[in-house]
C-alpha cells in the first residue's frame, strides 16, 4: 500500500445485532459475562492490500468472511482523548474489507483467522465531513449480500477513540475499523467482492486460491 498506516485496529462485537444474537453464550465459559469494553484486535501489515488486489484464500479453507466496514483515519497523536473531543483527531474515513476465516469464538480474537496475507483491503481515504451515520453495503458477484448501518453501533466512533486511546497512543494515519456487521457474507475463490459506503467510496477485490 502507498501511504500505509502505522497500525490498523479492528473492533469485534460492536454491532448490536451481533451482541443480541450471542447474548446467551456470553454468560457462560469462557466469557462469563458480556464484554465491558471494546474487543480489539490488530490487522497486521501483511494483511493490507488495496482496491483491485486479490484476496488469497488459504489452502484448506473453502470460504472467507467479508466484513465490509468503515475505517476511521486518525489525524494526529491521540492519547487519553475524551469522546467530546474525539473528532478533533479524525482526519477522514475509508472503506475497508476486514476479511477473516469464519470462526465462532470472540474470546481473545484469533490471530490465524484474522491475519493471513491480504486479509484487509483498504480504500483511499476521504476527508472528514459532517456525516455521522454510514450505510455499509457488501456485494458478492454484483449481488447485494449485506446491508448494515453504523446507527447499530454499541460504541460510536467518538467512544471507540476514547476507549482505545486510554491504553494505547494512536498516531497520524492509523486506522480504526469500527466493527463487523452481523450479516457479513462468505465468499469463495473466484468471487468478486465489492464494499460500498455512501459518501466514502467503494473497493472491489477478487478472492483467489493462495499460491
Amino acid at each position: 500500500m502507498t501511504d500505509a498506516p502505522r497500525s490498523v485496529i479492528g473492533v469485534a462485537l460492536n454491532f448490536r445485532e451481533t451482541m443480541d444474537r450471542l447474548a446467551p453464550s456470553l454468560h457462560v465459559s469462557p466469557y462469563q459475562r458480556p464484554p465491558q469494553g471494546p474487543i480489539l484486535y490488530l490487522k497486521t501489515p501483511n494483511t493490507w492490500i488495496q482496491n483491485g488486489q486479490p484476496i488469497p484464500c488459504p489452502a484448506g479453507v473453502d470460504r472467507l468472511r467479508m466484513a465490509g466496514t468503515l475505517g476511521v483515519v486518525i489525524a494526529s497523536t491521540a492519547c487519553n482523548i475524551n469522546a467530546e473531543r474525539a473528532f478533533d483527531y479524525v482526519a477522514g474515513f475509508c472503506v475497508a474489507n476486514d476479511v477473516s476465516i469464519p470462526h465462532d469464538s470472540f474470546y481473545r480474537p484469533k490471530l490465524r483467522e484474522r491475519c493471513s496475507d491480504g486479509f484487509c483491503s483498504i480504500g483511499a481515504p476521504v476527508d472528514r465531513t459532517a456525516q455521522t451515520t454510514f450505510e455499509i453495503k457488501v456485494f458478492v458477484n454484483g449481488e447485494l449480500h449485506s446491508l448494515a448501518s453504523t446507527a447499530s453501533f454499541i460504541r460510536d466512533i467518538a467512544h471507540l477513540i476514547q476507549d482505545t486511546s486510554e491504553f494505547m497512543t494512536l498516531h497520524a494515519g492509523d486506522i480504526l475499523l469500527v466493527g463487523e456487521p452481523d450479516n457479513s457474507p462468505l465468499a469463495a475463490p473466484g468471487d468478486a467482492v465489492r464494499v460500498e459506503i455512501a459518501g466514502v467510496g467503494s473497493i472491489e477485490n477478487k478472492v483467489v486460491l493462495e499460491v
